[in-house]
């Protein structure tokens, strides 16, 4: 089962926390709204993009992405 655990708003913000929570071999899924990431859109909440990880991963995940946005 997969659990959201956080939104950003940038492809790059995204790909930094998969790649910190994947570096933990934690298996993470980005979604984006359909509509949004065919027109490239990432103002408001189109363009918004979910980080999602697998229920047993919940916990470490969430305190690494914690982690990442303290340390901005």
């Amino acid at each position: 089962q997969w659990v959201q655990i956080a939104k950003v708003h940038s492809n790059g913000e995204a790909e930094i926390i998969r790649g910190m929570l994947e570096a933990q071999e934690i298996e993470t899924l980005l979604a984006q709204e359909g509509a949004a990431k065919a027109l490239g859109l990432s103002i408001g909440s189109l363009g918004e993009i979910q980080i999602h990880v697998k229920a047993d991963d919940e916990d470490l995940a969430r305190e690494i992405v914690q982690n990442f946005f303290d340390a901005e």
